[in-house]
C-alpha cells in the first residue's frame, strides 16, 4: 500500500506542476493556484509516508 501512496503522490506533484505551467502559459491565475494545490497536496502525501518510513524502520 505505501508504494501506492508514494506513486499517487509523485503523480499529485507531477500534475500540479504541469497545471500550474499550463496556467502560466495561458494567464489563467486560477489554473496556477490549482496547479500549486495539488502540488502541495502530493508534498503532504509523500512527508506523510516518509514519516510511516521513518517509524517502521
Amino acid at each position: 500500500m505505501a508504494k501506492e501512496q508514494k506513486a499517487r503522490a509523485k503523480k499529485e506533484q507531477a500534475k500540479g506542476k504541469a497545471k500550474e505551467a499550463m496556467g502560466r502559459a495561458v494567464g489563467n491565475e486560477r489554473m496556477t493556484a490549482e496547479g500549486r494545490a495539488e502540488q502541495g497536496k502530493g508534498d503532504m502525501r509523500q512527508a506523510k509516508e516518509k514519516t510511516k518510513d521513518a517509524f517502521k524502520h
